[in-house]
């Protein structure tokens, strides 16, 4: 289990698997690699894929300390690129680990090769927050109401219907509390809007159209905000399109990674210039 240290000595679990490219895939608030579960082989199949588990997460250690900010969280990024010995990567960050990629490409462009931001945010003032009945129904002080609140802003009943879980996309269980106000704050405070213009790596948006939780409405605003971004909208797809609509999305980010591959013909990709 191969740890990597941060700047401030607290050592960072962090996963290699898969050959090509080096792509960084950073997970949502309050969720360790397996996020990725479901769709990281298809990834492995074509760049060497490095997953980590943030602080206060899975195996990484959960320091009760201010170094939980998006921007520092980029900072233990670049810490496990430096322990892998990967000196460039293409990064995908959902949720987020979107927030955490901005700052990512922003400060540290040298490592970034091709970056994609899926169900993501510039964060407040000027990004566009989920409405007051979805912080109403994630705050229910039934636990169960809550986690099944969470559930239906991931994914729709149709899929849970087929799809009984587990479903690494809902927190880790094992998160220490003060861990998981860290995390809450560290996303409520992202605001990467003056940064945004600085990112020179080329840039793909996703998001799901019926996405609550992060409104598809940041989608836009994170492109236009991007030099030469691009958008790439996934009908149907909440929360965790990259999961559910896998077929949809996963396909033209790994077309957009890899400019070099060409694109199957016929291919349609909903992708809006």
């Amino acid at each position: 289990m191969p740890l990597a240290p941060a700047a401030d000595g607290a050592a960072l679990h962090y996963d290699v698997r898969g050959s090509g490219a080096p792509l960084l895939l950073l997970s949502g608030q309050s969720n360790h690699h397996r996020w990725w579960d479901s769709v990281r082989d298809r990834f492995a199949a074509r760049f060497t894929t490095v997953v980590m588990d943030w602080r206060g997460t899975g195996a990484s250690d959960a320091p009760d300390t201010d170094t939980y900010s998006t921007r520092n969280l980029a900072r233990d990024a670049v810490a496990v690129l430096d322990a892998a010995g990967i000196g460039r990567a293409h990064v995908y960050g959902t949720s987020m680990g979107g927030r955490v990629a901005q700052w990512l490409a922003a400060e540290h462009p040298a490592r970034v090769d091709r970056l994609v931001l899926g169900c993501t945010s510039p964060g407040a003032p000027h990004g566009v927050e989920r409405g007051p009945a979805v912080r109403r129904a994630l705050a229910d002080p039934d636990p169960d109401a809550a986690r099944a609140a969470l559930l239906d802003l991931m994914y729709t009943p149709a899929h849970t219907a087929t799809h009984p879980g587990p479903f690494h996309t809902l927190g880790d269980p094992a998160m220490p509390p003060h861990a998981r106000r860290r995390h809450l704050r560290a996303s409520a405070r992202h605001d990467a809007w003056d940064a945004l213009p600085r990112i020179t790596a080329p840039t793909l948006v996703v998001h799901g159209t019926d996405d609550a939780f992060n409104p598809t409405a940041n989608a836009p605003l994170l492109a236009g905000r991007i030099p030469g971004a691009r958008l790439l909208l996934i009908p149907g797809g909440r929360h965790a399109y990259f999961e559910e609509c896998a077929d949809a999305a996963t396909p033209p980010v790994i077309d957009f990674l890899d400019a070099r591959r060409p694109r199957p013909p016929g291919a349609a990709h909903q992708r809006t210039p």
